[in-house]
């Protein structure tokens, strides 16, 4: 829920006008299994397809700082099979019906999902139940998943230029709360880790009373329950407690600031700012300043850096919402010739800017528009609304919190841009972090 802004590659504006108009209702009905599963089910029969999904409430976060990437890990590992399902073929028997399927992880959550022909959503149902159920963690599917994450770690984080940027800003962003580690984890925890502790983490985690089944799409609502019940009403309730962060980060009041030295050719400049809660009201008009800051050619980050003062080659900001408090990035590659302090300078000159200033009530406008039509775009798609439904209600408390949505957006006024930009982008407890070419380094210095 509210991912509106989170990518580089923010939705391009596409029209202007002078009202935000309301959303359309997204119905549902939900009910929850004596074992603690919470079902959620949209009807659309617009199109001969369905998408299932679970969400569990579990992701990085959740980790033992000493086992951490078990979250991600186990993204993988219950792709596996089960003890009804041939190794390997959970995503052939899908592709096999015409469907596709995916899951990510992130600090606060795992996500799987399918979508199908409609007229195999019994089949889907009952694969998303031996995953939870009988999922097949055995020393084969261990080893091999062991080799696809170190694969992943290499190509994005080891030999991705910038690749490292989010473990190093969240490692010194957080020093008590678990979001100091990225999800991807460590190698060598993963390693180390005994087959035992693999399974414990599953048994903790990925349970009927730690997850929310999700269904939109063409579906009988009926029929839907009737098959829900089937496969997921034997699942039994998790015994375990489920570990929570009890900590809470406290607001950084002193700047911190480093240097990394990477296999890159052209500097760049991230600076991270503490942000509140997801379910915090100032997290919307933290996402229209984001949008506002690089949201498409027309944003003022590009414009005045990219364009005008070329000063930088691309530049992005990413408010980071997480569960718990996030970290704003402002992210910027610097252009050639363009050391990384000018670079700096150029960023902070436009923030001051905002903060003194404001902006303006057409380029209010344009955010309005913008909102909308990411709103209803996350919304076009039945994958969309099973995502969303499935977030309202686990960090909201309401699956009808996906019809809020743009409610809360029309509430923040233009004022209010310039409020969150004061209150969050303290210089005094944000860090700062220049990537510069390895060719740069001093010769004695320690990485």
């Amino acid at each position: 829920m509210k991912k509106l802004f989170v990518s580089a590659l923010v939705t391009t504006l596409l029209c202007i006008g002078s009202n935000v108009h309301a959303q359309n209702e997204i119905k549902f009905k939900e009910f929850k299994l004596d074992n603690g599963l919470n079902v959620i089910m949209h009807q659309d029969k617009t199109t001969p397809i369905v998408a299932v999904s679970v969400l569990y409430h579990v992701g990085s976060k959740n980790e033992d700082p000493e086992r951490t990437g078990f979250a991600h890990f186990f993204e993988h590992l219950l792709f596996e099979g089960s003890e009804n399902i041939g190794r390997g073929e959970f995503m052939k028997k899908i592709q096999s019906i015409g469907g596709t399927l995916n899951a990510y992880t992130s600090n606060d959550q795992t996500y799987y999902y399918e979508v199908v022909p409609s007229n195999y959503l019994e089949t889907a149902l009952y694969m998303e139940s031996e995953r939870m159920f009988h999922a097949k963690i055995d020393t084969v599917g261990v080893n091999t998943q062991r080799e696809v994450v170190k694969e992943e770690r290499r190509q994005r984080y080891e030999n991705q230029p910038y690749g490292t940027i989010l473990p190093e800003v969240l490692k010194r962003s957080y020093h008590v709360h678990p979001y100091q580690w990225p999800p991807i984890g460590s190698m060598e925890h993963l390693n180390s880790a005994r087959l035992n502790q693999f399974m414990d983490f599953y048994k903790t985690f990925y349970v009927p009373n730690n997850a929310i089944l999700t269904i939109a799409g063409d579906i009988d609502y009926d029929q839907a329950e009737k098959w829900i019940r089937t496969y997921f009403a034997e699942i039994p309730r998790g015994t375990k407690e489920i570990p929570r962060p009890t900590v809470t980060e406290p607001r950084r009041s002193k700047e911190i600031r480093d240097i990394i030295y990477d296999n890159i050719q052209l500097p760049a400049v991230i600076e991270a700012y503490n942000l509140p809660r997801k379910d915090h009201p100032d997290s919307y008009a933290l996402d229209m300043l984001s949008t506002y800051l690089t949201g498409g050619n027309s944003s003022l980050l590009n414009k005045e850096l990219v364009d005008k003062e070329q000063t930088a080659l691309q530049i992005a900001a990413i408010p980071l919402d997480l569960e718990d408090g996030g970290v704003f990035l402002l992210y910027g590659i610097a252009n050639m010739g363009v050391d990384a302090d000018s670079l700096e300078q150029s960023i902070d000159v436009q923030i001051e800017k905002v903060k003194a200033e404001g902006i303006s009530e057409k380029d209010f406008q344009k955010l309005l528009a913008q909102v909308e039509n990411a709103v209803v775009t996350q919304n076009s798609s039945v994958a969309g609304i099973a995502e969303n439904l499935a977030e309202s209600k686990v960090y909201f408390g309401d699956a009808n919190e996906i019809n809020r949505e743009m409610e809360k957006y029309n509430k923040v006024k233009r004022e209010d841009i310039q409020r969150v930009a004061k209150e969050y982008f303290d210089k005094s407890g944000r860090v700062v972090l220049h990537y510069l070419p390895k060719s740069a380094q001093p010769v004695n210095a320690v990485q």
